[in-house]
C-alpha cells in the first residue's frame, strides 16, 4: 500500500483557510489539500528544538549545581519553586502520611494501572543469547540492567502519579538496582500524596524534593545528598529538556521531550464529540500543546468546531484549551486516504488516534507515530493512565526515528566473543588483510603474532 501511496502524491502546494474572510470563523487553523497536493513542514510552521535562551539559562543552573552541589540546589529551589528545603529526601513518615491522605478508590486505581503496566513491559524484557560455531568460535550478547536510574516527574502546582508509574515500572521490570525520583515541591516544601503513593507502588527507592534543570544536574553529576545516576528519564518542561540535552553523555537520557501532541485521523464515520473531546484532552495540558485533525471528510471540521464550543462551556480549563487550539491547532482536509496517511507520517505525532471505518486496516500503513489508538472507544487518556504501554513518547516529529520509553531504555548490551586457536587460524588472515588496508599495523600484528606463535609451536612438535 505504501508504494501506491508514494506515486500518487504530487506537487507541494497548500491552501489555507483562515478565520473570517467570508468563511465561517474556525477555532483551529485549516489547511485544505487538493488531489496531488501534500503538506510541508514550512506550511505546518511547527516549532522545533529548544530555545537558545532557555538552553543558556539551563546551562548556568547545571554548572552551578555541578560546582556547588546541595547549596545550589537549595538556592534554586527557593528562587524558582518558592520552597525552602533542608532535607531533599522524602522521609518514611511522609510516605506513610501520603497513603493516609489518598482515597481507597485511588489506591485501587493505581494498583490496577501498575499491574497493567508491569504486564505489558514484562513482554519486552530482552534476553542474553550465545551461539557456538564450528572451529571453536563462541559469540553472543549479554544483556545487563542499568545499576541506577533517575526518574523525573513534573510537580509543583500539579501532580502526575501516572508519569511515576510509566517511567519507574519499566525500569523495575528491567531489573534496575536503584530507582531515584526527583519531583518539584510545592511552596510549602511538600510533594502531592498521590505522587508519593504512585512511587511506592512502582518500587521507587529514593524520592527527592527538587525539580527543574537543577534536579537534572543533580542526577547527572551527583551532590552531597543525591548520588549520580546512569540514566535520566521522564518528561519535564523546556528547562528540564534543555538540561537533559546538556548532560547527555555524562549520563544517558531517554529523549528530548517537547510539547505534548495528538493527531486524530478521521473519516465521515467519526463521532464529532469524540474527536472534539480528545483534542481538548491534549490541549488542556498546556497552551503549547499541539493538536491535529487530519480528515478525508470536508464536513467533519465544522462539526468538530460545534462540538468544541459545547464541550468548552463546561471545561474548567477552557481558557488554556482554547488558547492551545487557537495557537497550535491544525486541521488538514485531504482529498483521499493516501494523502491523509502521507500527512500523518510527515507530522509523526506523539499520539495518533484513528477514527475511521476500518482502523485495523489503516494500522499497517502508519510508519511514524509514538502510540496508535484504534477505533472510537480508545481515547488517548486510556493510554495515559491504565492500558499498559508507557505514555512517555517521542514528540516534535521524532517518532520518525524514536520509540516510546520501554524496558530497552533500562538495559545495555555487551557483545561477547571467544576464539579458539583453530578459529583464529581460520579467520585471522582476513582480519590481517583488512587491517593492512586501513593502515593499522598493530591491529594486524595482534593477529599475526599469535599465528606465528601457533605455527612455531606446531613446528617444534
Amino acid at each position: 500500500m505504501r508504494s501506491d501511496r508514494s506515486h500518487r502524491i504530487g506537487a507541494e502546494k497548500e491552501t489555507h483557510v483562515p478565520a473570517g474572510e467570508g468563511l465561517k470563523e474556525t477555532m483551529m487553523r485549516r489547511i485544505v489539500l487538493d488531489r496531488g497536493e501534500r503538506l510541508t513542514q514550512k506550511t505546518l510552521s511547527r516549532s522545533g528544538g529548544v530555545d537558545a535562551e532557555i538552553v543558556n539559562a539551563a546551562a548556568r543552573i547545571v554548572e552551578e549545581v555541578r560546582a556547588r552541589g546541595d547549596e545550589a540546589l537549595r538556592s534554586y529551589t527557593e528562587e524558582l519553586d518558592g520552597a525552602k528545603i533542608e532535607d531533599f529526601r522524602v522521609s518514611e513518615e511522609e510516605m506513610e502520611m501520603a497513603v493516609a491522605k489518598v482515597g481507597d478508590d485511588f489506591l485501587d486505581a493505581i494498583s490496577i494501572a501498575a499491574g497493567a503496566i508491569a504486564d505489558f513491559h514484562a513482554r519486552q524484557v530482552p534476553q542474553s543469547w550465545f551461539t557456538a560455531q564450528e572451529g571453536g568460535i563462541f559469540l553472543g550478547q549479554q544483556v545487563t540492567a542499568l545499576a541506577r536510574v533517575g526518574i523525573y516527574v513534573p510537580g509543583g502546582r500539579a501532580c502526575y502519579p501516572s508519569s511515576v508509574l510509566m517511567s519507574a515500572i519499566p525500569a523495575q521490570v528491567a531489573g534496575v538496582d536503584e530507582i531515584a525520583m526527583v519531583v518539584p515541591p510545592s511552596v510549602d516544601g511538600t510533594v502531592d500524596p498521590h505522587t508519593l503513593v504512585a512511587a511506592s507502588e512502582a518500587g521507587v527507592d529514593e524520592i527527592y524534593k527538587v525539580g527543574g534543570a537543577q534536579a537534572v544536574a543533580a542526577l547527572a553529576y551527583g551532590t552531597e545528598t543525591i548520588p549520580r545516576v546512569d540514566k535520566i528519564v521522564g518528561p519535564g518542561n523546556a528547562y528540564v529538556t534543555a538540561a537533559k540535552k546538556l548532560v547527555m553523555g555524562e549520563c544517558g537520557i531517554d529523549m528530548l521531550a517537547g510539547p505534548s501532541e495528538v493527531l486524530v485521523l478521521a473519516d465521515q464515520t467519526a463521532v464529532p464529540a469524540f474527536v472534539a473531546i480528545d483534542l481538548m484532552a491534549q490541549a488542556e495540558h498546556d497552551p503549547r500543546a499541539e493538536t491535529y485533525l487530519v480528515t478525508t471528510s470536508p464536513d467533519l471540521p465544522d462539526e468538530v468546531d460545534e462540538a468544541l464550543e459545547m464541550l468548552l462551556a463546561e471545561a474548567p480549563r477552557a481558557e488554556v484549551i482554547r488558547r492551545s487550539l487557537t495557537d497550535n491547532g491544525v486541521v488538514v482536509v485531504c482529498s483521499d486516504i493516501v494523502a491523509a496517511l502521507d500527512t500523518v507520517d510527515m507530522i509523526a505525532p506523539e499520539h495518533l488516534e484513528i477514527h475511521m471505518t476500518d482502523p485495523f486496516d489503516i494500522l499497517g500503513s502508519v510508519r511514524n507515530a509514538g502510540a496508535i489508538f484504534l477505533g472510537p472507544w480508545t481515547p488517548e487518556s486510556i493510554g495515559d493512565y491504565i492500558a499498559g504501554p508507557s505514555h512517555v513518547l517521542p514528540t516534535g516529529g521524532t517518532a520518525r526515528f524514536s520509540s516510546p520509553l520501554s524496558v530497552d531504555d533500562f538495559v545495555k548490551r555487551s557483545s561477547v566473543l571467544s576464539y579458539s586457536l583453530e578459529a583464529l587460524e581460520m579467520d585471522g588472515p582476513s582480519a590481517i588483510t583488512i587491517a593492512e588496508a586501513e593502515g593499522l599495523y598493530a591491529h594486524g600484528r595482534a593477529v599475526s603474532l599469535r599465528l606465528q606463535m601457533l605455527l612455531g609451536e606446531e613446528g617444534e612438535e
